[in-house]
């Protein structure tokens, strides 16, 4: 047994030599961010398909000497997986998982591992932080969750011209804002933002196809991240995802029916949000509830694409792109709620209540108004491409 782990090693370190060989020399602004990050023994890198989590993995593994190893490697089917981690981190500082939601009772293996080994790094990847979450109840202790944005405009903007602009720290901030007639000094921002929005928010972007790449994100997605941590998906519960997405594309109002959806495809209440929750944690949707919703259920007040260049690509309604931007930068970066009355703003973020439009949009009653129509902050307005300075 021992030689033909030896065997199994040798392939899968020779895959992981490959892999690093052939990886892309344009990496993401954001990973300066994520390696400062990485100290703990146990880590957790999650984030939406194609948001370059196994580039920086392999990055890691390159400079900290760690195995890397997919999980969905088929070479894992020929042994015993638990013996072979077992050696490899007998032999190395650290191992690597990928995807390791792929290996069968992943999360009892990985909590022994790491008891076993105090002196050794286990690191691993997944689409969706719930999986942690559904694991055992300790595991949730020895692990840290770090997520993986999508890609930011000043990401993008690197990636296009090589230019490293400076973050925006503080959006209502008088001097934060400063910042945004620096890099127009630079460059011609809006033109960067228009192209950004309609296919700059994954790195693989570069290599072309962006269309077809992210309606394959969202069929893997659909098809074999959701029924990981879903017990019982049937093909009509498949259907109901499918048309969740549809509704959302093209839809003129970011709000679902949720009756109607369990009649069409004849599900109950309690499985459609467990869908509608699974989505979101996959990072296909984000739904944005009202400050205070206390019920076990709800469909949120508004449901956007978590990626907003989803409506581009599907060629859906684009009525409802720029508050799905702004949802999408600001909803993890703080206190996010749909305002209670839509007659005095769209948003409230950490107290500060968000108007969000494009030409000759009033405030109503907002402290702020991001407009994508104007490229300089002026009064209480805020141009909607400085939210992509953020990371």
């Amino acid at each position: 047994m021992s030689t033909n782990l030896d065997s199994i090693i040798e392939k899968l370190e020779l895959r992981m030599k490959r892999m690093i060989t052939f990886l892309p020399s344009k990496r993401r602004l954001y990973f300066d961010d994520l390696i400062n990050s990485f100290t703990s023994r146990g880590i957790l890198l999650c984030g939406a398909r194609g948001t370059g989590k196994t580039t920086f993995l392999l990055i890691m593994a390159k400079e900290k000497q760690f195995f890397y190893v997919s999980a969905d490697d088929p070479l894992l089917l020929q042994c015993p997986v638990y013996e072979l981690f077992q050696k490899i981190l007998t032999d190395y500082p650290g191992i690597i998982i990928d995807e390791v939601h792929f290996l069968k009772d992943w999360s009892i293996l990985v909590k022994s591992l790491y008891d076993a080994f105090p002196n050794r790094f286990i690191w691993l990847s997944d689409s969706s932080s719930i999986r942690i979450r559904k694991g055992i109840a300790d595991l949730s202790r020895r692990f840290v969750i770090i997520n993986l944005p999508l890609m930011s405009l000043r990401e993008y903007i690197y990636f296009e011209t090589e230019k490293k602009l400076p973050k925006i720290d503080n959006l209502f901030d008088s001097r934060s804002m400063e910042v945004c007639v620096k890099i127009l000094n630079q460059l011609d921002v809006l033109k960067y933002f228009k192209s950004y929005r309609e296919h700059g928010t994954r790195p693989f972007y570069i290599e072309g196809n962006f269309k077809e790449r992210l309606i394959n994100v969202i069929e893997k997605s659909i098809y074999y991240d959701i029924p990981y941590f879903i017990d019982r998906v049937s093909e009509n519960h498949l259907g109901a995802m499918r048309a969740i997405i549809s509704h959302i594309a093209y839809s003129k109002i970011p709000k679902i029916n949720v009756e109607a959806m369990c009649r069409d495809w004849n599900i109950s209440k309690t499985k459609f949000y467990e869908l509608l929750y699974a989505m979101e944690n996959v990072e296909l949707i984000n739904i944005i509830e009202k400050e205070g919703t206390k019920k076990a259920y709800t469909k949120g007040a508004k449901i956007f694409f978590a990626d907003p260049t989803m409506y581009y690509v599907l060629e859906g309604n684009l009525g409802n792109v720029r508050e799905a931007f702004v949802a999408f930068v600001l909803k993890n970066r703080g206190k996010f709620w749909a305002e209670k009355d839509d007659r005095k703003g769209d948003f409230v973020f950490n107290g500060i209540r968000l108007e969000v439009g494009g030409t000759s949009k009033k405030p109503k009653e907002a402290h702020f108004v991001i407009r994508d129509d104007v490229d300089i902050p002026f009064k209480n307005v805020i141009p909607m491409w400085a939210l992509g300075m953020l990371w």
